[in-house]
């Protein structure tokens, strides 16, 4: 199982203390390098735009993030958790992704997913449909996407959005294209997405869980004539290392239940070292092939190299 980074950006008010914006940037880029050198094999960012919570401090946007770690990392994968398809237009992210791809050098993993926190897209003046709309407006999206990948004239109606001619130069550097990452553990729909249009899905839940979603993501494949294996099963989690169980188990944060459903201290890696060993061969057993981890003491470039010496193949 490998195992990458979440990048803090600021959901989560890690940039609470910080008075000034391109001292808390600096500090998330050399976090980004300590996670490239540590061997990390992808560096996700979140694509928020406000914390969790009341307002008030840093948030830095993930894809202008992403391009600026792209030139000063060069190991680490880069991706998104996940793009929120209501915020952009699906051909401009088509382009985007193209670019960002070509600046990282190939090391782009577009994740993308329906969407879902509602106080943000408010804020922002986005429309915030029911469910069922926001994930058939994600299907046009990738839709959408994959054919301005192929650098052709793309030419698309959708009930949500077109194009007319477009075409997208450069494609980027990898071939086909870059990665896709769909996100989300809806049954019914936003798996059978992933079976249809993704490289990689992610599933936010306990180990059981997601075990479970991965059974219904593997039955959508062999409904669509897709090759489950060819999957990458991935899942995001969250790290608070201490000398006790007890310990780690009363510092779960209180937004942790808005993203983390469950007892997030019960399934996490949450505890001492060796409980965090015993925790990653759960998610291990239960089919993940890649843990997403974010860390509790956010900024702490020491917490990242402990945790890569001990875990980080």
């Amino acid at each position: 199982m490998e195992l990458s980074y979440y990048l803090p950006t600021g959901t989560t008010h890690e940039f609470a203390g910080y008075t000034s914006p391109v001292a808390a940037f600096d500090k998330l880029l050399e976090l980004a390098r300590v996670a490239d050198e540590s061997g990390f094999t992808t560096i996700w960012a979140p694509d928020h735009f406000i914390p969790f919570g009341p307002s008030g401090s840093f948030v830095f946007e993930a894809w202008t993030t992403l391009a600026a770690l792209a030139r000063e990392t060069g190991t680490a994968r880069l991706g998104q958790l996940v793009t929120g398809n209501g915020y952009r237009n699906p051909a401009l992210l088509a382009k985007m992704a193209s670019t960002l791809d070509v600046i990282a050098g190939g090391r782009l993993t577009f994740g993308i997913g329906a969407g879902w926190y509602e106080d943000e897209y408010r804020a922002f003046g986005y429309d915030f449909p029911g469910a069922g709309e926001r994930l058939r407006r994600l299907e046009e999206s990738l839709q959408i996407i994959a054919e301005l990948w192929t650098g052709n004239p793309a030419t698309f109606a959708g009930r949500y959005f077109s194009t007319d001619g477009a075409v997208n130069l450069p494609t980027g550097v990898q071939a086909p294209h870059p990665p896709v990452m769909v996100a989300g553990g809806g049954e019914k729909v936003t798996l059978r997405l992933v079976a249809l249009y993704a490289d990689l899905c992610n599933v936010q839940d306990s180990p059981d869980e997601v075990h479970r979603k991965y059974e219904i993501l593997a039955r959508h494949c062999e409904a669509v004539g897709r090759d489950y294996s060819a999957i990458t099963k991935t899942s995001t989690t969250y790290c608070i290392i201490a000398d006790t169980d007890d310990e780690a188990r009363a510092s779960v944060p209180p937004w942790a239940p808005l993203v983390f459903p469950g007892d997030l201290g019960g399934y996490g890696l949450v505890g001492t070292i060796d409980t965090i060993r015993k925790r990653l061969d759960v998610y291990r057993d239960a089919g993940v092939d890649e843990l997403i981890v974010g860390f509790q003491n956010a900024l702490d470039a020491d917490t990242l190299r402990t945790f890569a010496a001990e875990f980080v193949q």
